[in-house]
């Protein structure tokens, strides 16, 4: 059969200054979402999808959606159509365990995704990937089986409901059905495909373009039996960092011809790292990263010493100027985490004319960095071996659509 045009229309052949692909993110400058947008052929989500999910939730939206953090999507509108008719779906995300504990950017995902869960009251499942970072990482797979473990407490800590969660790691899980439909997906992307889309190198081993539909699979309901026997045409959302889109993309043009609905997503701007936004917060950058580990000690020092300033490098010169927003990485978390708008526009004000310096910024900024991992720590902490073995169990979930 043919290539269909999603495939065809849309890759990943990187342009020089800009590389976005699900194992490297970075660019000489900022990264242009809009050029992302376009090469990606996705959509962007506008405030009358928006202020539809506020309607047909009654929920006032997520403070990602309020600030632009979750921008883009594939079919959401459809999501939505769904709901309002009564249809049912399920949510699909995951997390690819590379490091001993997550650090913020890890946890932007699994928070968007449990306001979702909460407000369509809809079941989830979350993927671990410990095959990939095999592939990927210079891991045993024990070691990668241990830290699939070690971050699911993290994932648990969230706040899921264990009545409609089910997180698998792949080396556990892939067989029977799930197995059944990744030789389906296989057989329909040919190499050359799996190469425009994912920018696969002749040294790269087969491992690695084995790896796709494994990640594909999951937005196809069949892949579990004990959650959806008998429920195979149901929609599936997945929320997730745009550079997951390939992914996704090939799956979407796979899934017709399987005879499931097209997975719609829901896609974030990435975490950038301490030092600016020409990437994103990495695992393998202490310095760039807030781990959820980190102590009070470690996040004051690592604000005031790496997080980069749009500051004037003089007091009186930044009375007169004021900070560069636009490049302030201390604004940049605080978009992200400060609830309070009113307190976040404010402060942008002052600091952007020069009324607040860089140091009471990074001063609020540490305190709710501060607050934000305590509270995951004491969640976090309260996650028993027991409690992970009962959100892996592969179970029925009798009250997933309550």
């Amino acid at each position: 059969m043919a290539a269909s045009t999603e495939v065809e229309k849309k890759n990943l052949k990187e342009e020089p200054e800009q590389v976005v692909n699900p194992w490297e993110v970075s660019s000489k400058g900022k990264i242009d979402y809009d050029k992302l947008i376009d090469r990606f052929g996705c959509q962007k989500l506008d405030d009358t999808l928006i202020s539809r999910l506020e309607r047909l939730t009654s929920r006032a939206p997520h403070v990602f959606l309020r600030r632009g953090v979750f921008f883009a999507h594939r079919d959401f509108a459809d999501i939505l159509d769904a709901y309002e008719r009564g249809d049912k779906f399920y949510l699909y995300t995951g997390r690819g365990p590379s490091s001993e504990a997550l650090h913020l950017g890890h946890l932007i995902p699994f928070m968007f995704t449990k306001y979702l869960q909460d407000v369509f009251k809809v079941p989830l499942v979350i993927q671990l990937t410990d095959d990939e970072k095999f592939f990927w990482k210079n891991l045993t797979v024990e070691e990668c089986r241990r830290l699939a473990r070690e971050n699911a407490k993290d994932i648990i800590a969230c706040g899921f409901d264990i009545s409609k969660t089910f997180i698998f790691s792949d080396f556990n899980y892939v067989g029977g059905s799930f197995y059944k439909n990744m030789c389906e997906v296989a057989t329909r992307v040919t190499y050359n495909q799996a190469v425009g889309i994912f920018g696969f190198a002749g040294e790269d081993h087969i491992g690695k373009v084995s790896f796709p539909p494994v990640q594909a699979v999951p937005s196809f309901p069949s892949s579990f039996p004990h959650l959806f026997s008998g429920k195979e045409n149901l929609r599936c959302l997945i929320p997730c960092a745009i550079d997951q889109d390939p992914y996704f993309r090939m799956t979407r043009d796979v899934a017709p011809r399987m005879g499931f609905n097209k997975p719609a997503l829901i896609e974030s701007l990435f975490f950038p790292a301490l030092q600016g936004e020409t990437g994103k917060m990495s695992a393998s950058d202490p310095n760039s990263a807030i781990y959820v580990t980190d102590s009070a000690k470690d996040i004051k020092n690592k604000v005031n010493k790496h997080a980069f300033s749009g500051g004037q490098d003089s007091v009186e010169k930044h009375r007169q100027l004021g900070a560069n927003l636009e490049v302030d990485i201390p604004i940049k978390y605080l978009t992200f985490f400060l609830e309070d708008d009113a307190e976040l526009e404010h402060i942008k004000k002052e600091y952007g004319e020069g009324r607040m310096l860089t140091g009471e910024v990074k001063q609020r900024l540490i305190q709710v960095l501060t607050e934000l991992v305590e509270r995951h720590r004491r969640a976090r902490a309260s996650v028993t071996e027991e409690m992970v073995d009962a959100f892996m169990a592969v179970r029925p979930l009798p009250h997933m659509f309550d």
